[in-house]
């Protein structure tokens, strides 16, 4: 979708300044912010791509004026509501007025680190070869569906040139709004400053992304 988050290329928002020497976290809610996310996430009723598209969903004035882990709970708080698990009334009072769904798993604090340390992996094995080989042209599709997607909009209608074929993995368009993982092979694709910027751009960069297969068409 064509939302806040997709702020490639989009002017009036300033450099990105990096913050020297900058903490993990700047506030200690910051930390329940990312174990709340974390622990709901382990109830088993919502994949990352469908929290993702959560995140993205937020009305751009409420997002563009979010922190980051702002952002992060108020996603939290339209997937437990919409799963079950807390009112909107509840949310807002910060307590328990009625019994929600169960989770189908609890993450304990002893299952944290091993947990975290098997990561989530999103490739899945395909039996078809790739449509496409490393050193082909392709163009991306121009679409701007209103569901979740990975194709950035200053990449989309683009010219570009197949790096890598870097495996097959989770379809995250489908996977985030339940029709399952149908997992398709993902490419690295190259395009040249010009085809992306236009003129006035430096010649000399380039810029490449990871795409999904039904992103692309053979020239």
């Amino acid at each position: 979708m064509n939302g806040p988050h997709d702020l490639g290329g989009q002017m009036g928002f300033g450099p990105v300044a990096p913050e020297k020497d900058e903490p993990v976290f700047h506030a200690d809610w910051e930390k329940r912010a990312l174990g709340l996310t974390l622990s709901c996430g382990a109830f088993g009723a919502w994949n990352i791509d469908e929290s993702r598209h959560a995140r993205e969903s937020i009305p751009p004035a409420e997002y563009l004026s979010a922190s980051y882990y702002e952002i992060w709970i108020r996603a939290l708080d339209t997937l437990l509501e919409r799963h079950g698990f807390a009112t909107r009334g509840e949310l807002r009072s910060g307590k328990s007025l009625t019994q929600g769904a169960v989770p189908m798993r609890t993450l304990k604090a002893e299952m944290v680190a091993g947990v975290l340390a098997r990561g989530g992996p999103c490739d899945r094995p395909l039996h078809v070869e790739p449509k496409f080989a490393a050193g082909e042209r392709v163009r991306t599709r121009n679409f701007h569906p209103e569901t979740h997607m990975r194709l950035p909009r200053y990449a989309r209608d683009k010219v570009g040139r197949i790096e890598a074929v870097q495996g097959s993995f989770v379809f995250p368009d489908d996977n985030a709004h339940g029709q399952g993982e149908n997992p398709q092979w993902v490419y690295t694709v190259v395009f040249e400053a010009a085809e992306i910027w236009g003129d006035g751009c430096d010649p000399t960069l380039s810029v490449s992304i990871d795409a999904w297969e039904s992103y692309l068409e053979r020239m």
